[in-house]
């Protein structure tokens, strides 16, 4: 993985790794917590208990106008490690819009370790790394620092 295919953003904010990670674990927040203005509400999924949960988000962007993410947990270590894959759901489903490009192999990670007198520094890991369609990767990085470290203050303000 290069690190152009990745960026990488902590904060430390005012809730313990604990809050900090019941936010995360629940889809039905994400909503608020989102910086790049794409997340509209939740279709379906529960508290995320582990690697292979699946949530799925409406969402709306210039490129597809209204359509649907199905995330998949990838990574799950309580209170400490969250993340999600993003992939069009339905599958296949937005082809008249997308033609033969095929979108996937991102992900958003959240790591957290304990900071003093009950904080957490939290770092967003947004990694395109695994996206194998060169024209779809050519879209990257669709979200920036800035963003990255707005919702992660919105995280902490939800946890605090």
């Amino acid at each position: 993985m290069s690190e152009s295919e990745q960026i990488r953003v902590t904060r430390t904010v005012a809730a313990s790794p604990e809050q900090v990670f019941a936010v995360l674990a629940d889809p039905r927040q994400h909503v608020e917590l989102d910086s790049s203005s794409m997340l509209r509400g939740l279709v379906d999924g529960a508290t995320l208990g582990g690697v292979g949960d699946q949530f799925v988000i409406d969402m709306n962007n210039d490129i597809l106008g209204d359509y649907q993410i199905r995330n998949t947990v990838v990574a799950y270590e309580k209170d400490r490690t969250i993340g999600w894959a993003p992939s069009l759901y339905p599958e296949g489903g937005y082809a008249d819009k997308l033609g033969g490009m095929k979108p996937g192999g991102h992900t958003y990670t959240y790591e957290l370790e304990p900071a003093e007198a009950g904080q957490t520094a939290v770092t967003q890991v947004y990694d395109w790394s695994g996206v194998k369609d060169s024209q779809f990767k050519g879209f990257f990085p669709m979200l920036n620092e800035e963003q990255l470290g707005a919702s992660i203050d919105k995280i902490g303000h939800a946890a605090g």
